[in-house]
């Protein structure tokens, strides 16, 4: 058994009796070195204080082996271990029967004790190593978010960026050092917001808009506007996209295969729509498959989106992550139609667009086995003739949505 301990910026004082007891009692004490310092002094002679190497998971098996084969080991973490900490790589390397949490209130919590923020109402991003974009798809009008960050030029970082992105009128507060003798905090408007601050800190935001145009991407819904991303004419347009994201269901943690993905609009209101949700594309156009990982990076989804340059009649479904939904938009063809349909878990759900006759057909041959619904979508729109307006309308498009059931 490992034990795991929380530790906060109070450090050795800040413990309570029975997790002083467990650092005092190992043989082998690993953490970060400022972890590591905070209880040096307090730990029984001849234990060993081992700092993280890097990188870290390569060399952890190792390193927790030959740790234990002297005593009993502790591990010091931030905070909750469990919040973007080492005790979820343990748990994954060892198993939840092997790691034991002591947690201490995390720094998340005691921001949102200094705001007067409830948990329900706050949503917690971690940026720690990552981009600060991961912050845009939470981004919502009176939404309140609190950011842990990397260092301490990331809040003056955050600021410049909601404000690009029409979010400049949110009040942007960055604390640091909670619960410890240097604890600070400072606090502007985020388009107003400048200079570094220490790097133990994080940053509270009460989302407002300084731009309308923000709302109208905002949320987890989907139908945005085409340009929400950068596309060259090939996308699923909004009302179309919206009826095939709402049979898809995006639920958190979920896998898409978006198959002729285009642009990639589909995968990334995906990802949009839900919590951890990941999508894979695959595109045969290179241009096409450039564009997705950079629009999926310029919405805060980089490392959720992978994508695939290939053509859908050769790309190996047994290679990719088993789908919790297929969309198949473009290259649809029987064969295509007939792998992802064999890939999906039970209850996936299956959603393809035809446009041409030939592709009803490919639709229509896999209703006949399958079941499901098939839906004519006719969409209108008003534009100007004239001095007056008109309804023009769109190519219509055949969809077909079906859920799996068990094998």
């Amino acid at each position: 058994m490992i034990d795991v301990v929380g530790i906060g910026d109070d450090g050795w004082v800040g413990l309570d009796d029975g997790r002083r007891g467990l650092v005092r009692d190992a043989a082998t004490v690993l953490g970060g070195r400022r972890h590591l310092d905070l209880v040096a002094e307090h730990t029984a002679p001849g234990t060993d204080l081992v700092a993280w190497p890097s990188p870290l998971r390569p060399a952890l098996p190792g390193l927790l082996e030959s740790a234990e084969s002297v005593g009993d080991v502790v591990v010091l973490a931030s905070g909750d271990p469990l919040r973007s900490g080492i005790a979820t790589t343990l748990i994954d390397l060892l198993g939840a029967d092997r790691v034991r949490i002591h947690p201490a209130v995390s720094s998340d919590v005691l921001a949102r004790a200094r705001q007067g923020w409830s948990a329900e109402e706050t949503t917690v991003v971690t940026t720690v190593g990552r981009d600060l974009r991961a912050v845009l798809p939470h981004l919502a009008p009176g939404s309140r978010i609190v950011v842990l960050c990397s260092d301490g030029a990331d809040p003056a970082h955050l600021g410049v960026l909601l404000a690009e992105h029409g979010w400049g009128a949110t009040q942007l507060t960055a604390r640091w050092h909670l619960g410890g003798p240097g604890e600070g905090a400072l606090a502007a408007r985020a388009d107003a917001f400048a200079g570094a601050t220490s790097d133990l800190v994080l940053c509270c935001l009460d989302v407002r808009a300084d731009d309308p145009g923000a709302v109208t991407t905002a949320g987890a819904m989907p139908g945005r506007v085409e340009d929400f991303v950068e596309h060259d004419g090939q996308v699923t347009k909004r009302d179309v996209r919206a009826s095939a994201l709402a049979r898809l269901r995006p639920t958190p943690g979920a896998h898409l295969w978006d198959l002729g993905a285009g642009n990639g609009t589909i995968a990334l209101e995906w990802c949009l729509g839900a919590d951890r949700a990941t999508a894979t594309c695959v595109e045969k156009d290179a241009a096409r498959a450039e564009r997705i990982t950079a629009n999926a990076r310029a919405l805060g989804l980089a490392g959720r989106v992978h994508v695939i340059h290939d053509d859908t009649a050769t790309a190996d479904p047994s290679a990719l992550t088993r789908p919790d939904a297929v969309f198949v938009g473009g290259g649809l063809a029987e064969p295509v139609l007939g792998r992802a349909w064999s890939s999906l878990r039970p209850g996936g759900r299956l959603v393809a667009h035809a446009v041409t006759l030939d592709g009803e057909a490919v639709l229509h041959a896999l209703h006949a086995r399958t079941g499901g619904d098939l839906t004519r979508l006719t969409v209108e729109r008003a534009v100007p003739l004239g001095a007056h307006l008109s309804w023009t309308p769109a190519r219509a498009v055949v969809q077909l949505a079906v859920v799996r059931g068990e094998p």
